[in-house]
């Protein structure tokens, strides 16, 4: 099944669905590449985010005085980014493999990172060079479009939503971590040193980047090229299942980047309080996505992130009655149950994609193609469609930083119509599943052969 260059460690002939060969040492490559993709994204993640963190120094005593809305904007500056980003870091992992373009993604974030050490710890700093520096952090979400895009080629689509959700969970959990240093460095240091915050991902960044370079490997099934990526974007089922991942990948990062600022804006709480409490939603919602991915490798991802979106709206309704009653501990645990089922989502819907493509891959071979090049291919725009949808749910976070600038940009210190908006757009993806997705799989229950019913779950 592989046979490796040792001078690019690319592994050739790598065919995931080969049971015999999966059991022989394929999974066992599978686990490694995993493993070491999970950091990379998870440091990326980390840097991405940095931004969520640094904003609560920035107060008149440190010489950083900026308005809710220039702060919200800093925070989207770095989404907005990543998610641009998402497609092009797509298409250079086919191009340059997964080895030696985790290697490049990892070490280019020492950039942003050096940057952000320096200028945060310079007093009167304006706010476009902040811009500018968040704005390069972005790089840091692009890392997910292209371990994402990379993981898929190693695992055989059975597994595949634990990996996605297991690679994804673990770089969530950057956004946890970097919130949990910046409390590690306020209750060490004090409010005035936000600097070491950055300085701390710049060793870890090295590290990472080196034991990529020496464990990771190159796949040629990972290999693509652009008219894929096409090809995946004029599939209807991409742009749905981009809808559905703005709800639910677009929450979790857009509320991680925000929920600090809220916190601030909504009861006053200080920097030291709001940092206390705003890692535990990511936390949690990043060690929930991969059991998403499971639960949807089982019951079905149309099924599992129809309850999420459900559970999503109640959510929100408790923050929408919290605002309104002034009730700090039901805001609190409704965030970080949106948090929760957010991470949730974020698995079942991405194990939605490479369940699209298999299917169709299936009605191909049931029409006379090759069963090897069809599942080939299906896995192919897989990895593009993750791409797309990636990017979009990014975008999604943006959205909600914007929707928080609106809402708190009157002076009300009120976030409801932000949380009525989502609210909606929680309701129209609840549509989308049940008029697309669970209708079609009913559909096909109806007449396909009772061994055939459990395969063509979404």
């Amino acid at each position: 099944m592989a046979e490796k260059n040792s001078k690019r460690r690319w592994l050739t002939g790598w065919d995931p669905e080969d049971e015999d060969a999966w059991h022989q040492g394929g999974r066992r490559v599978a686990h490694r590449n995993l493993a070491l993709s999970v950091l990379s994204e998870h440091i990326g993640f980390s840097v991405w985010t940095l931004w969520s963190v640094l904003v609560l120094f920035m107060t008149p005593e440190t010489g950083l005085a900026f308005t809710p809305g220039e702060k919200f904007l800093l925070v989207a500056t770095p989404t907005v980014v990543g998610a641009l980003l998402r497609l092009p870091y797509s298409y250079a992992v086919t191009r340059f493999g997964g080895r030696d373009w985790t290697v490049f993604a990892t070490l280019i974030l020492l950039v942003p990172a050096a940057l952000a050490l320096y200028f945060v710890g310079q007093p009167g700093t304006p706010l476009w060079v902040f811009l500018l520096v968040g704005a390069l952090g972005g790089v840091g979400g692009g890392t997910f479009a292209s371990s994402m895009t990379n993981i898929t080629a190693f695992f055989p689509q059975r597994h595949q939503g634990w990996a996605l959700g297991l690679n994804a969970g673990g770089g969530n959990l950057g956004v946890a971590t970097v919130q949990l240093i910046g409390l590690a460095v306020i209750h060490t240091t004090g409010r005035d040193h936000p600097e070491y915050v950055a300085a701390v991902y710049l060793p870890l960044i090295i590290v990472v980047a080196v034991l990529a370079a020496r464990l990771m490997d190159n796949v040629d099934a990972v290999r693509t090229a652009p008219e894929v990526q096409r090809e995946a974007a004029r599939c209807p089922d991409t742009w749905w299942i981009c809808l559905l991942y703005i709800g639910t990948f677009g929450s979790f990062i857009g509320f991680g980047f925000a929920f600090g600022l809220v916190l601030q804006y909504e009861f006053g709480t200080s920097p030291v309080q709001a940092m206390g409490y705003t890692f535990l939603g990511p936390l949690l919602g990043s060690l929930f996505r991969p059991l998403g991915g499971r639960l949807a490798d089982r019951l079905g991802g149309a099924r599992v992130t129809l309850w999420n979106f459900l559970g999503m709206a109640t959510g929100t309704t408790l923050l929408v009655v919290a605002s309104l009653t002034g009730s700090f501990g039901l805001f609190v645990g409704g965030f970080t149950a949106l948090f929760v089922l957010s991470g949730l989502g974020n698995g079942s819907a991405y194990k939605m994609i490479p369940g699209v493509f298999a299917r169709r891959a299936e009605v191909a071979v049931t029409g006379g193609a090759d069963a090897a090049q069809a599942f080939a291919r299906a896995r192919r725009l897989s990895g593009a469609a993750i791409a797309i949808a990636g990017a979009a749910g990014a975008l999604g976070g943006a959205v909600i930083n914007v929707a928080f600038t609106v809402s708190y940009a009157d002076g009300s210190g009120s976030g409801t119509p932000a949380f009525l908006s989502f609210l909606a757009y929680y309701g129209v993806c609840v549509l989308i599943i049940r008029s697309v997705y669970l209708r079609r799989e009913a559909n096909q229950d109806s007449t396909a052969p009772d061994g055939t019913r459990e395969a063509s779950r979404v």
